[in-house]
């Protein structure tokens, strides 16, 4: 079974840049749907971006053009590049797997992104 471990997350000031990543263990990452999710304080949790197995990608529309989803699945580790980060993206953001054989989900334990100035 693949377990989640999410990095990379912090304090940015608006306009700045983050780079998440999630690792994930296991040797059959590559056969995972993967996804970024964000929960804010008081608020449910909400789809970020997607990538596919075979690389296909989905954003909500709030991160469209700002936020990229890229996986390396040599290193079994899904990236999620945000730029021109905004006060608005301040949230924990949690790693999600998913294996549509058998309908597994999993998520990592999340990190904190704080927009802040």
């Amino acid at each position: 079974q693949v377990q989640l471990v999410e990095s990379g997350g912090g304090l940015v000031q608006p306009g700045g840049s983050l780079r998440l990543s999630c690792a994930a263990s296991g040797s059959i990452f590559r056969l995972y749907a993967m996804g970024w999710y964000r929960q804010a304080p008081g608020k449910q949790r909400d789809m970020v971006a997607t990538i596919s197995i075979g690389g296909s990608t989905n954003y909500a529309d709030p991160v469209k053009g700002r936020f990229t989803i890229s996986r390396d699945n040599a290193k079994n580790t899904v990236y999620l590049q945000m730029n021109s980060l905004k006060p608005e993206d301040t949230a924990v953001y949690y790693c999600n797997a998913y294996y549509s054989v058998t309908r597994l989900t999993l998520w990592g334990q999340g990190t904190q992104v704080t927009v802040s100035s």
